[in-house]
């Protein structure tokens, strides 16, 4: 999947059943958080970087391959 340098929306891959379920098997049930909402309006990129206090390096790391490979 073309990831667009991380400028792709995360709307665009909530919308992608395939790019969903990536999310959704790493993340379970915190795709269902209600501000997965507000998220669909930010760049990969910005979601990266703020989930990147949360999240560990190697987990975002293996998503974006894993998104990339799509």
């Amino acid at each position: 999947m073309d990831l667009r340098n991380q400028t792709i929306m995360v709307g665009e891959l909530l919308d992608n059943p395939r790019s969903r379920a990536v999310f959704q098997r790493r993340f379970g049930k915190l795709i269902q958080h209600p501000m997965v909402e507000g998220a669909r309006y930010l760049t990969l990129r910005q979601l990266v970087e703020m989930a990147g206090v949360i999240v560990p390096q190697k987990v975002i790391r293996e998503t974006l391959q894993e998104l990339q490979k799509l």
